[in-house]
C-alpha cells in the first residue's frame, strides 16, 4: 500500500487510511500560487503517524474549477474542498500557510469540522481585517487593500506578469532580491487570476478577533522575522488574542519558510501536532476518574 498522502501525485482512500490503524488527521493548506505539494516534506516528517492530506485549494494543482465556479467567500473556499476534507479520519490537525492559514483558520472557527479540530498551526496567515481594530496597525491593512486594488488593477488588464511582480515584491519583505525563474513565472501567470478571487474573500472576513478568541484548541504561530511587517503584525494580534497560542519566530526567514525552513519549522509542527494527541488523551483518560460528589455517592 502506497504512502498515504493527499496530493496531486499520491491518491489514497479513506478505507486504505482506517485500515492502516490511522486515529486521526492532518490537513495542510498551502499558500497562493502553490499547490499541495509544497507540504512534500512535512508530509515525510509526519508518515505512518497520521493521515495526512494536502489538498490543491480551488484554482491550483490539478483543483482547475474553473473561473465561474472560484469562490469569492472564505465559506465558499471551504466548501469547495469538502470532498477531500471529508476524507478525514477521526480528530484533525490543521496546518496552514498564507492563504492557506486564513482558510486553516476558517475551519477551525466557523465550518462543519470545527468541533474536530484538535490542533492549530498557522503560519502567517493573511488575515488582514484582524488589524483593523488597532489605530497603529490599520495603516498595514491599508497598504494591503492597496496591494489587492493594485494587482486586480493589473489583472483585469491583462497584465498578469505585472501583477505577479507586484504580489511578489510586496511577500518578499525586507529578504533579498530574487528573481522568479521563467518557469516559476509562466506557472503562476497561468492561475494569476485566482488572486483576485483571495482578495475579495480575505478581505470579506468579519469578527476575526472574535473568532480568534473563542479558539480552545492547542495553537501554534509561526513568523519569520524577514517576512512583510503586515503578517507579523496579524501574528501578534492573533498571539494576544487567542488563550494560550504558542509563538514561534525565525528571525531570518521570509515568508515563505515552510519551503526554505522546512528542516527548521517541521519538527516543531509534529511536536506540536504529537502534544495535542497526548493532551487529549490525558483528557480523555480523567474523564475516567469520579468527581469528589460521584466518589461519595458511590460510598
Amino acid at each position: 500500500m502506497g504512502r498515504l498522502i493527499r496530493n496531486d501525485t499520491t491518491i489514497t482512500s479513506t478505507q486504505a487510511a482506517t485500515e492502516s490503524g490511522f486515529t486521526s488527521s492532518v490537513i495542510a493548506l498551502h499558500c497562493s500560487l502553490s499547490s499541495g505539494h509544497q507540504w512534500s516534506r512535512l508530509a515525510e516528517e509526519l508518515t505512518g503517524k497520521h493521515q495526512v492530506i494536502t489538498p490543491d485549494i480551488s484554482g491550483y494543482g490539478n483543483n482547475d474549477v474553473g473561473r465561474f465556479l472560484l469562490p469569492t467567500t472564505m465559506a465558499e473556499e471551504v466548501d469547495l474542498l469538502s470532498d477531500r476534507l471529508g476524507e478525514a479520519i477521526g480528530p484533525i490537525h490543521l496546518v496552514g500557510h498564507s492563504y492557506g492559514g486564513a482558510l486553516a483558520f476558517k475551519i477551525a472557527t466557523d465550518s462543519p469540522l470545527a468541533s474536530r479540530v484538535r490542533s492549530l498551526t498557522l503560519i502567517e496567515p493573511v488575515l488582514p481585517t484582524i488589524l483593523m481594530g488597532s489605530e497603529s496597525d490599520r495603516r498595514l491593512y491599508e497598504q494591503f487593500v492597496c496591494l489587492a486594488q493594485a494587482v486586480c488593477k493589473d489583472l483585469w488588464k491583462g497584465s498578469s506578469s505585472e501583477a505577479i511582480e507586484k504580489f511578489h515584491v510586496f511577500w518578499r519583505g525586507s529578504g533579498p532580491t530574487e528573481q522568479l525563474s521563467s518557469k516559476a513565472l509562466v506557472r503562476m501567470i497561468g492561475r494569476a487570476e485566482k488572486l483576485a478571487y483571495e482578495f475579495w474573500a480575505i478581505l470579506g472576513e468579519r469578527n476575526v478577533t472574535v473568532a480568534a478568541a473563542a479558539i480552545r484548541v492547542p495553537t501554534l504561530l509561526v513568523s519569520g522575522g524577514l517576512s512583510p511587517y503586515f503578517t507579523q503584525r496579524v501574528v501578534g494580534r492573533l498571539a494576544s488574542t487567542i488563550p494560550g497560542a504558542e509563538t514561534k519566530h525565525l528571525p531570518a526567514a521570509g515568508h515563505m519558510l515552510p519551503i526554505s525552513h522546512a528542516a527548521m519549522i517541521n519538527p516543531d509542527i509534529a511536536r506540536h501536532i504529537a502534544r495535542a494527541d497526548e493532551f487529549a488523551s490525558l483528557s480523555l483518560a480523567l474523564e475516567g476518574f469520579p468527581t469528589q460528589t460521584q466518589a461519595s455517592v458511590k460510598c
